[in-house]
């Protein structure tokens, strides 16, 4: 990583605040803490039943291909992080001693969120990770990162790397900067440490953090309480609702409840689209806080808040990239060609918009939800890591504009934490599975061990620059069960499934689960062959203004041969090209829905298109395959003369 350009985050002088009492104060005493088992899967709490179920992170591997260089990228990234810099102003905070050297940007001691990474994220990835692997070393850094952090709780009664001040800040309406968001990473961090490594401090820990919330919460009125949650508080509900499944404590569920917006939830209640100048990535964790509820307790008004919210926005406010905001804000429905901007697409937004559409998946196994998964996955989480594991802010999408990544010490934004979930991760939703069947939903090489079912199925292909996958069983011994395998929305022709070598005669419509309903037997083999073809993804109400699209990847094109030096793609603030850099919309002239008309693949053997008839050739390429030059994602189609 030595190649990175690592300028330091210039730091202001630290204001430190002074601590305040809560009223009523917390303390361990008051503390009902669970020894709890030590899986969080053997005491959940489900109200309601899915129709498919994802397997275990732990059941699945990841093979050969981008999906595991991103994993293995990641991981690099996170084992060079040292604890003792991670647990610095924990410690500072808690009035332990620390001698390590504080890390800059969002962790920064001045900076008001500081902690969301270092003990929130950080604590997520290594779990997942772990999960993800199996490699101990992340078990091992996560536990004890659990461990210091216990110590920090337990010297103050509170575990924060800012002080309580920053709460009375928020009950007294004074400017602070998303305490509780701070504060459910922390606490989403120990869940997931509890879940995928069977720690049960980290659930002492949440528990005494989730009663010290309580504590905090339980005093104030619900008029000023709504009032406090216009300022950012990230996933609480979602993590309470969580709690409350592992120890069946009706206080968490509870507690959960009085995190509901009322001015965001009402009308996506009642089916009605308001998103127009919210905050996007302050919102999306509140939906899936909302699905989380309605899993654990059946609240149908929380059912209608995912379900609406999913709807509108797919239909109303994302590029086709899938991804989601400019600016970070939410605008107008019908007004996204206005909206094609620098700081469009931020990263967190995909990361939370594929949790929420994993959570409805479960409840429906709609395959639209699986096609949305995709088209993020392919085009705004992958290529948003670089070759040294650094993470995106923002994917822009303004023409001449290119990708800039943080560095390793001094960004950690919100997306860097979110990014390194997202690679830790990349497994979660390959298979599922319902008591007759096995869905495979996403083509990404991996392997499979359903042990209840002395099934192994592996998965070997090179998706998306491959349009094939194959399937091969290892049983013990045969098995009847239904195979469900995904029919992409964009598979639309040639489409073909071969069983042991014979053409199978499933129903391969796109946009459907084809079933292959047969007595496996080791050894068995499935190809499905999946055809890509060019087509459009116009805006919504601007049909003049499209991306082009080979199967489920944007295609973007590369507007300079000239490559961005790194000083202007690595920065610890999310550097911004200068406005001379940006370039007006290209045209090309051509019938609105008919990209063949002027575009074409070329003979090079990568995804590589050009073109045709729009003055110079311009050269079109995947948009994650695109660091280090500028590109434009959408064009000016105007009508043929």
């Amino acid at each position: 990583m030595t190649s990175l350009n690592r300028r330091r985050f210039l730091q202001s002088a630290s204001v430190m605040l002074g601590a305040a009492t809560l009223h009523p104060p917390f303390s361990f005493a008051q503390s009902n803490v669970t020894d709890g088992p030590a899986s969080a899967s053997s005491s959940r709490r489900e109200a309601v039943r899915a129709r498919i179920e994802p397997f275990p992170m732990k059941d699945v591997r990841l093979g050969p291909g981008p999906m595991l260089t991103m994993q293995q990228r990641n991981a690099v990234f996170l084992l060079s992080l040292p604890n003792d810099r991670l647990l610095h102003m924990f410690r500072v905070t808690a009035g332990l001693p620390s001698a390590a050297q504080p890390l800059g940007g969002w962790e920064a001691p001045d900076c008001e969120l500081r902690g969301h990474f270092a003990g929130g994220h950080m604590l997520s990835a290594c779990a997942l990770m772990y999960a993800s692997t199996g490699d101990v070393r992340f078990q091992d850094k996560a536990n004890a990162l659990v461990a210091e952090l216990a110590k920090c709780q337990q010297a103050s009664g509170y575990l924060g790397a800012y002080p309580e001040a920053f709460y009375t800040r928020l009950r007294n309406g004074q400017k602070v900067w998303a305490p509780f968001y701070t504060y459910h990473k922390i606490l989403a961090g120990h869940l997931d440490v509890y879940a995928h490594c069977g720690n049960a401090q980290a659930l002492h820990t949440a528990q005494h953090m989730a009663d010290w919330a309580d504590s905090y919460v339980t005093p104030i009125p619900e008029a000023q309480f709504q009032k406090m949650l216009d300022v950012e508080y990230g996933g609480m509900q979602e993590s309470l609702f969580s709690l409350y499944a592992i120890t069946g404590e009706q206080r968490y569920a509870d507690l959960a409840r009085k995190f509901s917006h009322h001015d965001f939830f009402d009308p996506l209640a009642n089916d009605q689209d308001d998103l127009a100048g919210l905050h996007a990535n302050t919102h999306i964790p509140q939906v899936i806080g909302a699905a989380r509820g309605y899993e654990v307790t059946g609240d149908p008004q929380f059912h209608a808040i995912s379900e609406n919210f999913w709807k509108f926005l797919v239909t109303q406010h994302v590029y086709a990239t899938g991804g989601t905001s400019d600016a970070e804000f939410w605008h107008k429905p019908g007004t996204l060609a206005s909206h094609l901007g620098p700081d469009a697409q931020e990263c967190c937004c995909s990361y939370n918009m594929m949790k929420l559409s994993r959570h409805l998946l479960r409840w429906s196994a709609d395959p639209q939800l699986a096609d949305q998964y995709e088209r993020m996955l392919w085009n705004v989480r992958h290529g948003t890591q670089d070759e040294a594991g650094m993470l995106m802010y923002y994917v822009s999408l303004t023409p001449g504009l290119f990708r800039t990544f943080g560095t390793e010490f001094d960004s950690f934004w919100c997306c860097t934490g979110t990014g390194a979930e997202e690679y830790s991760k990349a497994n979660d939703s390959i298979y599922f599975h319902s008591p007759g069947a096995l869905y495979v939903s996403q083509f990404i090489g991996s392997t499979l061990d359903w042990k209840e079912k002395g099934l192994r199925l592996t998965q070997e292909t090179a998706f998306p620059r491959e349009e094939q996958t194959r399937l091969t069983f290892a049983l013990e011994r045969p098995l009847r069960t239904k195979l469900m395998v995904r029919i992409p929305y964009w598979a639309t022709a040639g489409t073909q499934i071969r069983v042991n070598g014979r053409k199978h005669s499933a129903d391969v419509r796109p946009g459907t689960y084809a079933a292959i309903d047969r007595k496996w037997r080791d050894g068995d083999t499935v190809v499905v062959d999946l055809p890509m073809q060019l087509h459009m993804a116009p805006l919504p109400n601007a049909p003049q203004v499209q991306a082009a699209m080979y199967g489920p990847l944007v295609l973007a094109g590369v507007m300079s041969d000239e490559a961005v030096p790194p000083q202007q793609i690595y920065g610890h603030t999310g550097p911004h090209a200068a406005k001379q850099d940006r370039l007006p919309l290209p045209t090309v002239h051509a019938a609105a829905e008919a990209p063949a008309a002027w575009l074409r693949r070329t003979s090079d053997p990568g995804l590589v298109f050009e073109t045709v008839g729009a003055g110079a050739p311009i050269t079109l390429r995947p948009l994650a395959d695109i660091y280090n030059q500028r590109y434009s994602v959408y064009w000016q189609v105007a009508p043929v003369a």
